[in-house]
C-alpha cells in the first residue's frame, strides 16, 4: 500500500468519531444543559431538577430547576437522566492493551504502531466518560504526541496527564527489556528511565521535562505483568526515591508510585511520594502512615481482577507472569476496602490497558462491593481526582468557572452503581462528543 492510500484510510478511520463531535467551535456558544438529576461532587448529594449553562469551554452557573433559555442559546434535553461532572481515571494505559500476543508484539511493532492503536482508545475512553486521564506510563514517550494531538483537536480523547516512561531500576518493572537475552537488552540508564543512585534519579526527572510529561511516575516495587520473579520486593531505595521526588517537585510535578509490597509503599511514602497506585499488600502500618501524610491511594481493583482471570486461561500470560497474577489479582479489592475504613485517601483508578480500554466504569462496582459506598466512589472519580491531579480549580465538580466536563447516565448511580457502565451523553470543555439521541433545541 502506498503511503498516499494509507494516509486516505486513515483519516477515514477518523471520521465517524470526529462526527460525533457535534457542538464544537464557537467559545462565545452558549448551551444549557436540563438534567433531570445532578450529582454534587463537592457533598456526595444527589440534587433534583438543573440546569447547566455552559458558555464556550467553561460553566458560566448552576441553577435549580428548568429555567428560561437565555436568547441566542441552545438547549439539550437530558430528560430524567443524572449529570455527573466529566469522569478522572487517575491511572491509565492509553498506548497499550493487553492481550495473549502482548509479549511478542514488542518485538514486531514500532513505536508508531502503538501511537495509532492509542487514538482509537482515547476514543473509547472519552465515550465511557471518562474526561481527563493521568497517563501512567508508556513505552517511548508516544503518550505525550497523544496528549497534544487531543490538546490540538486532531482527535477526540480525554485531557491527558501524562508521566511519560515509568522510572524504576536496572531489571525492575520499569525495566522494558527485563526478560530479554542479552544482545538484545542491553543496558538502559537515565535516559530510559532507569536510575541505579540518587544521580541518575536527577538525571532521569530533568529528562522527562525535557522530553514533555506533565508528572512523575516511580516503581518502587515489583510487577505482575514484567517477566522477573517477584510482584512485590522493593526495586528502589529511599534515598532514590527520595531523589526523585525532590527533583520532581523542583519542576512542578507530582509523583505517583507503583508499589504492591509493604515494604515499597513504605519507603514510597516516606520518600514523599503523591500516589501509591495498586497497593495490594498494603499492610496497617503503611495505612497508618499513608493518613498520617495524606498520601493518595489508587487501588485499580478491576486491573487484579482481569489478570488473575485470564492466569487461568492456558498460554494467555507467560509461565511466572501467570504466577504472579494468580497471587496478587485476588488482593487488591479487599486492600481497597480496608483501606477506605482505615481513612486512607482514595481517588479513583483502573489501570486500563491491562483489560479492554473503555470498559472503566465497572471499576465502580469492584468499589461498592469492597465496602465503599457509592458517593464515596463517585467523588473519588471526580473531585479526589481532581484534588489528586492539583486541578480542582478547573475539574472534578459541576460548579462555575470550571471546565464544562459534564455527561449524563440514565438512572441514579446512588441507587445502582451500575448505570455508570452506561454513559448517554459526554461533554467536555464545552464540546458535546455524545448525545445518544438527546435533543438539541435551538432557538
Amino acid at each position: 500500500m502506498s503511503r498516499s492510500a494509507f494516509a486516505v484510510l486513515l483519516t477515514l478511520a477518523c471520521l465517524p468519531a470526529l462526527a460525533a463531535n457535534p457542538d464544537s467551535g464557537d467559545a462565545t456558544a452558549v448551551t444549557v444543559l436540563h438534567c433531570g438529576r445532578l450529582f454534587d461532587a463537592d457533598t456526595g448529594r444527589m440534587l433534583g431538577e438543573s440546569s447547566i449553562v455552559v458558555r464556550g469551554a467553561r460553566i458560566v452557573s448552576v441553577q435549580p430547576g428548568a429555567i428560561a433559555l437565555p436568547a441566542g442559546a441552545n438547549a439539550i434535553e437530558l430528560g430524567q437522566a443524572t449529570c455527573l461532572p466529566g469522569l478522572i481515571d487517575s491511572h491509565v494505559h492509553l498506548t497499550s492493551q493487553s492481550s495473549p500476543t502482548s509479549y511478542s508484539d514488542q518485538f514486531r511493532w514500532n513505536v508508531a504502531d502503538y501511537a495509532i492503536r492509542s487514538t482509537v482508545y482515547a476514543q473509547r475512553t472519552l465515550q465511557a466518560g471518562f474526561t481527563t486521564v493521568r497517563n501512567l506510563g508508556d513505552g517511548n514517550g508516544e503518550s505525550i504526541a497523544l496528549r497534544n494531538a487531543i490538546e490540538a483537536g486532531v482527535i477526540p480523547g480525554p485531557r491527558i496527564f501524562t508521566a511519560g516512561p515509568a522510572i524504576g531500576s536496572t531489571g525492575g518493572h520499569a525495566d522494558g527489556t527485563d526478560g530479554y537475552r542479552k544482545d538484545l537488552a542491553g543496558d538502559p540508564g537515565p535516559k530510559d528511565g532507569i536510575i541505579n543512585g540518587v544521580d541518575d534519579a536527577w538525571k532521569a526527572v530533568r529528562q522527562h521535562y525535557k522530553d514533555g510529561a506533565d508528572l512523575i511516575k516511580i516503581m518502587p516495587s515489583g510487577g505482575v505483568l514484567d517477566e522477573s520473579a517477584s510482584a512485590d520486593n522493593p526495586q528502589l531505595t529511599l534515598d532514590e526515591i527520595k531523589a526523585v521526588v525532590a527533583a520532581a517537585h523542583d519542576y512542578g510535578f507530582t509523583v505517583a508510585a507503583h508499589a504492591h509490597g509493604a515494604e515499597g509503599i513504605r519507603r514510597a511514602v516516606e520518600g514523599g511520594v503523591d500516589s501509591i497506585e495498586h497497593g495490594t499488600f498494603m499492610d496497617d502500618a503503611d495505612m497508618r502512615l499513608m493518613k498520617q501524610r495524606g498520601t493518595w491511594y489508587v487501588p485499580t481493583i478491576i486491573a487484579g481482577k482481569y489478570v488473575g482471570e485470564k492466569a487461568k486461561v492456558p498460554g494467555y500470560y507467560p509461565p511466572q507472569v501467570a504466577a504472579k497474577a494468580q497471587q496478587v489479582g485476588p488482593i487488591i479489592q479487599a486492600t481497597a476496602g480496608r483501606a477506605y475504613k482505615a481513612g486512607v485517601r482514595i481517588a479513583f483508578g483502573t489501570d486500563a490497558g491491562v483489560y479492554p480500554h473503555g470498559e472503566n466504569a465497572r471499576e465502580f462496582r469492584y468499589m461498592v462491593d469492597a465496602g465503599i459506598p457509592a458517593a464515596y466512589a463517585l467523588q473519588a472519580a471526580t473531585v479526589h481526582a481532581a484534588a489528586l491531579l492539583k486541578k480542582s480549580a478547573d475539574l472534578g465538580s459541576i460548579a462555575a468557572g470550571k471546565y464544562a466536563d459534564i455527561i449524563a447516565v440514565d438512572g441514579d448511580p446512588l441507587a445502582d452503581i451500575d448505570v455508570m457502565q452506561k454513559v448517554a451523553f459526554v461533554m467536555k470543555a464545552g464540546t458535546v462528543y455524545r448525545r445518544d439521541g438527546r435533543a438539541v433545541v435551538s432557538p
